[in-house]
């Protein structure tokens, strides 16, 4: 009889944050990638955001996130990504601190018709120094800039990576998901190697 053990490694697990304003993408980027049927409290905007949550440029939008979104991607046999959605209402902020502690590193999701709504997201994870990157979703109708631009107009170190992202795409939210890894390897780990981006393609 064999020596060998047929029980499988248990992967690695990794706990990715998706962030950003209202109506950004999020529930679509995490449901673009994920293998398993994502998790979503997706529930609709009622007259209690009257007042409180601007619509503005979103006006179309009929739900919103409450609590989170929850989605898992293997990045091979070894690694597994779980993806958590923090909701965009600032009402809903105090729910932040539980959704990313533990997290290895966030993409902050950007809407250039509601840039401004940005920089909550941007100062929250600024200020716990924690590796993120800036992913500009792309928008059918919305003016296109350059990414240089947006870099400038919110402020952004050159060290903070600003990626284009079309939230609806797997491939695009592959590649951006690949440049947080790179983020997440030149600033907490310091160790070279083999580029992370490599193991999600």
């Amino acid at each position: 009889m064999s020596g060998r053990s047929d029980a499988k490694a248990v992967p690695f697990a990794v706990k990715i944050v998706v962030s950003g304003g209202l109506g950004v993408g999020k529930t679509t980027f995490i449901g673009a990638i994920s293998e398993i049927e994502p998790l979503d409290t997706e529930a609709a905007i009622t007259q209690v955001s009257v007042g409180i949550d601007s619509l503005a440029g979103v006006e179309s939008k009929t739900t919103t996130t409450v609590a989170l979104d929850f989605g898992r991607i293997s990045l091979d046999q070894s690694i597994v990504l779980y993806l958590f959605g923090t909701p965009g209402q600032d009402r809903f902020s105090f729910l932040w601190d539980d959704l990313v502690e533990g997290a290895l590193g966030t993409v902050v999701l950007a809407d250039t018709r509601r840039i401004e709504d940005s920089f909550p997201a941007l100062d929250y994870f600024e200020e716990r120094d924690a590796p993120f990157v800036l992913a500009v979703n792309c928008f059918d109708g919305a003016r296109s800039f350059d990414l240089e631009e947006v870099r400038e107009a919110l402020g952004l170190g050159a060290g903070v990576p600003v990626v284009a992202c079309d939230a609806r795409r797997r491939d695009s939210v592959r590649d951006v998901l690949g440049a947080l890894m790179d983020q997440v390897v030149s600033k907490r780990l310091a160790v070279s190697g083999r580029s992370a981006r490599t193991l999600v393609r």
